[in-house]
């Protein structure tokens, strides 16, 4: 239960040539059923396209959507410029097709939770709503 004073804000990215997206719509769509206020950037973003928006758009979280392999590329470029913008309090957390042992190694470099397909959209919802609880001040 969301106490709030606004919806959360998340903003959902496919970054890179990865063309593939039914599934980040599928979860963004799953975000806004629960409750949230979803950004959708789209396709083909730079690391540094996603920062800025989700700067602009004042997120709570930044969910990456990944299916091409380049995620130990993606996701350290991410949190080094989150942490350049000082976004300390924002969520860094995604899914796609990420073998356990660099979602694992992804995690120690300050990426939330990694999420497999297949993982029920309540419990990315879930996830979301208990660190931004727990992370950020309303």
């Amino acid at each position: 239960m969301q106490t709030h004073k606004r919806p959360l804000r998340v903003l959902i990215a496919k970054v890179g040539l990865d063309g593939h997206d039914r599934g980040a719509k599928v979860i963004a769509t799953a975000l806004r059923d629960a409750g949230m206020e979803v950004i959708y950037t789209g396709l083909r973003q730079t690391p540094e396209m996603v920062v800025n928006a989700a700067l602009q758009e004042d997120v709570d979280a930044i969910g990456i959507s990944i299916l091409s392999g380049a995620h130990m590329t993606v996701f350290p470029k991410l949190i080094a410029l989150m942490k350049e913008k000082n976004m300390d309090d924002v969520l860094l957390t995604g899914g796609g097709i990420i073998p356990e042992e660099d979602m694992n190694r992804l995690t120690e470099m300050g990426v939330g939770q990694l999420f497999a397909p297949g993982t029920p959209t309540k419990d990315i919802a879930s996830y979301i709503t208990i660190w931004v609880g727990e992370h950020r001040n309303f």
